[in-house]
């Protein structure tokens, strides 16, 4: 099973099951909330096309477990609409909670339309995601069906904990590295643990089976977090879309700024002096470097990347699926440096 084949042949139908989901916000009077919602989605408006949609890695995670756990990939296409809209959910309020005015190049929901409506869009988004999963009925068992959507319901809860979490830690200044793991884990890898999770469920796997794809979503979202953290300090701007030293600046409270303040050296003192300016993150973020921050986030990486791997091979996968997983794993987590 070739990945490059699979996402030209998987993409068209993805677009398709989401646009027929997100076409049910629409109606008499309700023209500019479907506008709204197709324009976050990346299909209307100026900049419209690929780039605007973004990678659609989580439903095609979705596609690829159920391929690789012995079902036909067709029958897992609303749950992988439905991940992609929870995932853009989060993202209409998080551009809210973070004050982003730029969302891949153009400007986010609540600058052009408010943030009110801009709520509305998001909640939208949120119920037809519910919606999507319940047509899971028309492919697979009613039971089966419902366990999906607990799960999803399940990942709502854990996103929004998460955010809380995150949201919370900005104004503490007695966290350590023990205090990030729990709030990455409902931030970031409790939707890719859902993406192996539903597609595991399509296929009507054992009980110890669908652990082991869960583990392997769970742990490839705490990868690609702390591998995240890293590149929003030290990645190269033109390439990973963050500007230089992004989290030093905005006082974020990710792994390798923990793991600084833990220490208690130079960067811990300067950092509790107050905000980091543009002119001083060059240096601290050397000064981070120097004190072991970028090599321990890194090896976290590296280790949590195995791990998700192990739990993977421990699945049985089919060979041909399981290579394209570890494919679309790597390319989940290789970003630039």
């Amino acid at each position: 099973m070739n990945l490059d084949i699979c996402l030209q042949e998987w993409m068209p139908l993805i677009e398709l099951e989401l646009q027929q989901v997100v076409a049910l916000a629409d109606g008499p009077g309700l023209e500019s909330l479907h506008q709204m919602l197709a324009y976050h989605m990346g299909w209307n408006g100026e900049g419209a096309g690929v780039e605007a949609r973004g990678k659609r890695i989580r439903p095609c995670l979705v596609l690829l477990v159920a391929a690789a756990a012995g079902a036909e990939w067709q029958s897992a296409i609303p749950a992988a609409a439905a991940v992609e809209l929870v995932h853009n959910f989060s993202l209409i309020h998080d551009d809210i909670e973070d004050n982003s005015t730029l969302r891949r190049g153009r400007p986010t929901l609540w600058v052009k339309w408010g943030v009110p409506q801009a709520l509305n869009a998001g909640d939208a988004m949120f119920t037809l995601a519910h919606l999507a999963v319940i047509r899971l009925q028309e492919t697979i068992s009613p039971q089966l069906t419902l366990r999906a959507a607990h799960l999803l319901q399940e990942t709502c809860l854990r996103l929004t904990q998460g955010q809380y979490m995150d949201i919370a830690y900005e104004k503490r200044g007695d966290l350590t590295t023990e205090a990030y793991w729990p709030m990455i884990s409902g931030k970031t890898a409790a939707l890719l643990e859902a993406c192996t999770g539903l597609g595991a469920l399509v296929a009507g796997v054992s009980d110890s089976t669908y652990q082991h794809y869960r583990s392997f979503g769970h742990y490839l979202g705490l990868a690609f977090q702390a591998q995240d953290d890293l590149l929003g300090i030290w990645g190269e701007a033109a390439l990973t879309g963050k500007s230089c030293e992004s989290d030093l600046l905005s006082g974020k409270m990710s792994l390798p700024i923990l793991y600084g303040l833990q220490q208690g050296g130079s960067f811990a003192k300067r950092w509790a002096e107050g905000p980091i300016t543009p002119d001083e993150a060059p240096a601290l973020s050397a000064q981070l470097e120097q004190e072991g921050a970028r090599e321990y986030t890194q090896a976290k990486a590296d280790e949590l990347t195995a791990q998700a791997l192990c739990a993977l091979h421990q699945t049985h996968p089919r060979s041909g699926a399981c290579q394209a997983l570890e494919t679309l794993s790597r390319l989940l987590l290789r970003r630039h440096m």
